[in-house]
């Protein structure tokens, strides 16, 4: 990994807590940095960032979110991922993370090439979300 793929990642953490870029637009520069997904570990509280050739580079998560709940609750989450796409003015990341937590989501992994995200619980019970279909091709989806 190179030097600019690293400050991209640690840019990329640092925006999607503190708001300054949509999780399009960290997605899209993510893309053009050449990653191809990353993976969150609440229960760690670091994000790892992929490449293609195997190597990759984990960060600490910024904000403990507190614990991860026992029971996994696929429809919460469903739910928290519709708030985070729909842009609304309440929503932050820190606040879908502690969410996502409370709803005994212990992380999840992003795939770039195969336009998804998967939600995992303590007992590796899943939630998939597709990317969205979207006209405009540099909009993916929320966390």
């Amino acid at each position: 990994m190179n030097p600019d793929q690293l400050a991209a990642a640690r840019a990329c953490l640092a925006a999607a807590y503190d708001g300054s870029m949509s999780f399009p637009q960290i997605l899209g520069r993510l893309i053009e940095c050449g990653f191809e997904g990353y993976a969150v570990d609440y229960r760690r509280g670091e994000q790892v960032y992929y490449l293609p050739d195997g190597s990759s580079t984990a960060l600490p998560l910024p904000d403990a979110h507190g614990p991860v709940a026992a029971a996994f609750d696929s429809g919460a989450i469903a739910a928290l991922v519709r708030w985070a796409q729909a842009d609304a003015s309440d929503y932050s990341y820190g606040a879908f993370s502690a969410r996502a937590c409370a709803a005994g989501c212990a992380g999840y992994l992003v795939s770039f090439p195969g336009r998804r995200v998967l939600y995992y619980g303590r007992t590796v019970e899943t939630h998939l979300e597709l990317f969205p279909q979207q006209h405009d091709p540099g909009t993916e989806p929320a966390p």
